[in-house]
């Protein structure tokens, strides 16, 4: 089953759910939005990326902000940098003598989950609905560490990717925010004032312990 045009939803939700259920729901449920130093630099660092539009490298052409889509997954948005690397001696259709190579562009370093993986993978899936082609890999930039990792599209992170986003509209179209549960990553996050992980998960743990309480007496 394919998704409408008007279900795509966000690229960039794939990462906001696999680093936190409950902070994709504040954002793409409740439409929630706070900018710290972290996001702000971020954005900063997309903006930069997107400014350019094109660019030929010998061999390598370079397209900035691409638009992508896929409506078997239901999935929307743009990728930072898409190098299209020519074929030697390729005479296949024009749109098969190039192959494409995405790379996404982060500003912290590498994360120990595959939140940043699974975006870039997303992006590749769209590439291959988009353009028929097959692409084996990618690269995530990170901007602390200036350095590229190549990330290889195995059957694992398939999966973990188009499983995400069928998460991702069961969550969205569920209309329901996640309970919070705090971690050391919600130092980190920008909703952390309008999420209020501690003071929630507190709320519902004296509810429970006073609900068990009551079923004992």
């Amino acid at each position: 089953m394919n998704y409408t045009e008007d279900d795509l939803l966000p690229l960039s939700a794939l990462q906001h759910l696999l680093f936190c259920e409950r902070q994709c729901a504040l954002i793409h449920v409740e439409q929630a939005w706070n900018e710290n130093l972290f996001t702000a630099e971020g954005r900063i660092m997309h903006e930069r990326v997107h400014e350019a539009n094109r660019e030929s490298r010998g061999n390598v052409r370079i397209e900035f902000g691409m638009p992508l889509r896929s409506l078997r997954l239901g999935l929307v948005g743009k990728a930072d940098v898409v190098e299209f690397h020519r074929k030697p001696a390729s005479r296949n259709a024009k749109s098969r003598e190039w192959q494409p190579f995405p790379v996404e562009h982060k500003r912290g370093k590498p994360k120990a989950d595959n939140c940043d993986k699974v975006q870039l993978c997303g992006q590749a899936l769209c590439l291959e609905e988009m353009l028929g082609v097959e692409i084996p890999c990618g690269a995530l930039f990170y901007g602390k560490t200036r350095r590229r990792r190549d990330v290889d599209f195995d059957h694992a992170l398939r999966q973990e990717t188009e499983s995400a986003a069928k998460r991702l509209h069961a969550l969205i179209e569920s209309g329901q925010t996640p309970n919070p549960v705090h971690t050391p990553k919600c130092k980190s996050c920008s909703l952390l004032n309008a999420c209020l992980p501690k003071t929630i998960e507190k709320r519902h743990s004296v509810k429970e312990y006073l609900s068990g309480a009551m079923q004992k007496s």
